[in-house]
């Protein structure tokens, strides 16, 4: 199954590079170009010149400042092969929550494999540019992000006496998350830690457009006889899908821009799918989204505005499989696929090519973004959403399917910069 191996992390020298905190950011796809000028403005090193570079020929500058930093110091590789142990702690809703990993070098596999499984489904321009900047760099700068099943979690009891002891580096980011990294060495570890995956299947959570890119990469290095070996692996954070700290929460949709939008009409059209009810208090849309989801209904909320919005449940679960014959059980039981189909498609006619290219629909996170969105006018409505559950992305993969965009948000993110893995 999952061919994991221990690698010589490139780490920042924080002597030469700065304090660590100034050195991390999140993920490329969700900082803006404003937040990108303030980490540059607060360390010349922080990692984002390498992860998300700009400028006439970003690519290329990417690679130079690589081996700037390589050559001066900034960066530096580790002495002896390891794997990376690493906790995100962080407080949600006034629940202190955490998980814990491991960040390894994972072997790369096609997906039809059955060994590694994506979940959903990605697009091409965001693959084409990190592609260009794996040519440039020949390095991962960022985990992908997976889950595997472990039943007794020895995995995790392992992690968790390895990582008893002070973390090599610690931080808390501006959300109040708080990182942790481990460095194991030991040998006779390590290698317990790499028989634990070799009956594992890894359900990617987070990253499907870097696991595609390094496939393509790989593909590339053959077809022109470069590399060593070290394309065939991709970094990877491997979390226990069973862990208790692990958190997924819903994103949201909102339509804007639809010609001929009636929000009435459109109600009367839901009404033969859903039993509809009128609520007051948009505070009151998250608590009675909660029940419904731990009553295993489907069920959005829809507003439009106002301090009113509708409670959508869906009557019938059986009519998605009817209308998706080809789709499992596991696909047509989530709730956006419920939405997609039923309303989004079937009503309001945005089909699948307008919401990947988000002609007629933006994605949010925040359940605030989405009510005033509608509220500044920029939208004509929102659908407020339940969490996928973890099991459910499991399942779907398990399927051999691919869940609809956006359909999952695993909070928190991964953060970029503790550590890296220069391919060869």
């Amino acid at each position: 199954m999952a061919k994991i191996k221990p690698f010589r992390g490139l780490r920042f020298d924080c002597e030469k590079a700065g304090k660590i905190e100034e050195l991390v950011c999140p993920p490329y796809d969700i900082i803006s170009e404003e937040q990108r000028q303030a980490y540059l403005k607060e360390n010349e090193h922080n990692i984002i010149r390498l992860e998300l570079p700009k400028g006439e020929n970003p690519y290329f500058e990417a690679g130079l400042t690589l081996d700037e930093w390589l050559d001066s110091g900034v960066l530096k590789a580790d002495e002896k092969p390891a794997v990376y142990i690493y906790e995100e702690q962080f407080t949600v809703g006034g629940t202190a929550r955490s998980f814990k990993g491991c960040i390894v070098r994972v072997g790369l596999e096609e997906f039809s494999k059955g060994v590694i499984l994506p979940h959903e489904e990605t697009l091409s321009k965001a693959k084409e540019d990190r592609f260009h900047l794996m040519q440039a760099t020949n390095c991962n700068f960022s985990q992908i992000y997976s889950l595997y099943m472990d039943e007794t979690h020895s995995i995790t009891n392992r992690l968790d006496r390895l990582s008893e002891g002070a973390p090599v580096h610690e931080l808390t980011d501006s959300d109040g998350v708080t990182h942790r990294l481990w460095i194991v060495t030991d040998e006779a570890e390590i290698e317990a830690i790499c028989a634990d995956f070799a009956d594992k299947k890894l359900y990617i959570a987070d990253g499907h457009h870097r696991y595609e890119t390094a496939l393509n990469y790989r593909n590339y290095c053959r077809e022109n006889g470069i590399g060593n070996g070290g394309e065939d692996y991709v970094m990877m954070m491997l979390v226990d899908m069973e862990h208790p700290g692990l958190l997924v929460l819903p994103t949201h949709r909102i339509v804007r821009d639809l010609k001929g939008f009636d929000a009435e009409e459109a109600m009367k059209k839901c009404a033969g799918y859903f039993d509809i009810t009128d609520h007051s208090g948009t505070e009151n849309i998250e608590r009675l989204l909660e029940e419904k989801y731990h009553a295993g209904e489907k069920a959005f909320a829809f507003y439009t505005g106002g301090n009113s919005f509708k409670l959508l449940v869906l009557k019938d679960k059986s009519v998605i499989s009817s209308l998706l014959p080809d789709k499992s059980a596991s696909y047509c039981g989530l709730d956006v696929t419920v939405l997609h189909t039923l309303i989004l498609e079937r009503i309001f006619g945005i089909d699948a090519e307008n919401m990947a290219k988000q002609i007629n629909l933006t994605y949010v996170k925040r359940f605030e973004d989405a009510v005033s969105s509608v509220n500044s006018e920029k939208a004509q409505c929102a659908f407020i959403l339940n969490p996928t559950r973890v099991e459910e992305i499991r399942d779907v993969a398990a399927a051999g399917e691919k869940m609809p965009q956006k359909s999952t948000y695993f909070y928190p993110k991964l953060i970029t910069g503790l550590v890296m893995n220069k391919l060869f």
